[in-house]
């Protein structure tokens, strides 16, 4: 998906979690009737789509933790104006912001080789795999700190969640247009992006 450019989607796909991104499906009428049975099973349905969106929006783990809770203390006090088949669109929203924010008011750490994307479903993966991860993760995290937030949403959706332009667009409350116009900058600046990293290599591994 991510045009011609060798290895470009194999960089991308290195980081997808090891269980289908399918989307789960949209919460319907909570059988208890209740706001308390309705959030948790908002929590039981997505937290894991808003940790891992939290994380591929740029957090690092230990940061995701925190802020996922945080996602859902704001959908635990705007529940009642969340509409039934919404959730999802609302939960992103909120992350996207929530992310924005961390990112801007926290000192950008180096990466940690111990996180990867993998350790909040799958337990530690093993030294090698982390290794490769890490790599992977500090090479993606130059490209998408080029992108701007909402480009970076867009290609997240589309490259690693697998949403489709349409579906993407009803989740962001966006239009198709813009969306289209997003992913094709976003998809621009990641060609370019890793050309110049396969050059980079390139140059090392010739000096060595």
């Amino acid at each position: 998906m991510v045009g011609d450019v060798p290895g470009a989607l194999a960089l991308a796909a290195r980081l997808r979690d090891p269980l289908p991104l399918s989307a789960p499906p949209e919460p319907k009428s909570t059988p208890a009737g209740t706001e308390e049975a309705r959030l948790r099973q908002l929590m039981d349905g997505y937290f894991d789509f808003v940790w891992r969106s939290l994380r591929r929006l740029g957090l690092l783990a230990s940061d995701a933790d925190d802020a996922t809770q945080e996602v859902f203390l704001v959908v635990s006090r705007k529940l009642p104006q969340i509409l039934v088949g919404s959730e999802r669109r609302f939960l992103f929203a909120t992350a996207l912001r929530v992310a924005s924010t961390r990112r801007r008011g926290l000192r950008r750490r180096p990466e940690d080789s111990s996180e990867t994307l993998d350790d909040h479903q799958h337990g530690a993966p093993d030294p090698e795999r982390v290794l490769q991860l890490a790599q992977a993760r500090r090479e993606l995290d130059q490209i998408f700190d080029g992108m701007d937030l909402e480009q970076r949403a867009v290609f997240v959706l589309f490259e690693l969640e697998e949403l489709t332009v349409p579906e993407i667009a009803s989740l962001l409350g966006t239009p198709v247009g813009t969306v289209s116009s997003r992913l094709r900058a976003a998809r621009e600046h990641f060609q370019a992006a890793v050309k110049r990293l396969h050059a980079r290599a390139a140059f090392a591994g010739g000096r060595s």
